[in-house]
């Protein structure tokens, strides 16, 4: 995926706000399932969007780490789609969403261990096979560790790119709030991960439940957030960069505000670093 800049989550709130006129946004992310339809509404937009801007597809459906099969006829039906609206890049996230037919609708986590390496990256595999073109897996938030951990959450997702030979997802966001609810240092997790294989950074705002950093999408990226950032656009200066808003929705001027932020910033630390 090359490097598109500065972009958004299409949400429907905005489809009018970011077709009535010019915006500083460089790109737009999708979420892949609100689009897997023959007609409709979301796709007459979408449609639309593409002819203005790039777009990237987000799923959350693919259930890379379970046990079950993959569903082949997702699989065929996001290959479909990519056809249709050429995306720059298709992406999903490092978990598990079910298994035996049960979706849980949640993001859950994977033990790192190297028994889940091989079994994630062969299914990676299958996958791009089908899609034609490598994926990036997003490394998700997490609230439970694994007492059978073999080693540390950055160096399980390193080892699944470089096994699968896949892309990454880097979720700044996420990083923060698992070194929070863990206990270790997020900049050390930057440090871990290829750099040649992270080519987007998300960023997105979270909620203290008691104890625990939870990823809501719900709230401006924190100040916290937005450091760790300036750390790792400084590492990835070729991965785009997107906001996540996905609860509690601004109006689009807001979130834009937002993007010239990480903008601001991503230039400061690329001067820095020179």
């Amino acid at each position: 995926m090359r490097q598109l800049g500065f972009g958004l989550g299409l949400r429907p709130d905005h489809y009018d706000a970011v077709l009535d006129g010019a915006h500083r946004i460089d790109w737009f992310e999708v979420t892949t399932e609100n689009y897997l339809v023959p007609g409709g509404k979301p796709l007459h937009y979408l449609e639309r969007l593409r002819e203005r801007y790039p777009l990237v597809m987000h799923g959350v459906s693919l259930s890379i780490g379970s046990t079950a099969p993959l569903d082949f006829a997702y699989l065929h039906s996001v290959r479909e789609l990519a056809r249709r609206i050429e995306p720059e890049g298709i992406s999903d996230h490092l978990c598990w969403t079910g298994v035996d037919g049960v979706n849980l609708h949640d993001l859950l986590p994977l033990p790192h261990t190297d028994e889940a390496i091989e079994h994630v990256a062969a299914r990676v595999r299958q996958v791009q096979d089908v899609l034609g073109r490598r994926i990036m897996l997003e490394n998700v938030s997490s609230y439970v560790s694994f007492r059978g951990a073999q080693m540390s959450e950055s160096g399980f997702v390193a080892a699944v790119s470089e096994a699968a030979d896949c892309l990454l997802l880097l979720d700044v966001n996420n990083v923060y709030v698992n070194s929070v609810n863990h206990g270790f240092d997020p900049v050390s997790y930057l440090n871990a991960l290829p750099v040649e294989r992270v080519r987007q950074l998300h960023l997105a705002g979270h909620s203290r439940r008691g104890h625990l950093l939870v990823d809501t999408h719900d709230a401006p990226v924190a100040d916290a957030v937005w450091r760790l950032y300036e750390v790792a656009a400084a590492r990835f200066v070729h991965a785009s960069t997107m906001i996540e808003r996905d609860d509690r929705i601004p109006p689009l001027a807001d979130l834009v505000d937002e993007l010239d932020h990480a903008r601001r910033l991503a230039a400061s630390a690329l001067e820095a670093a020179a």
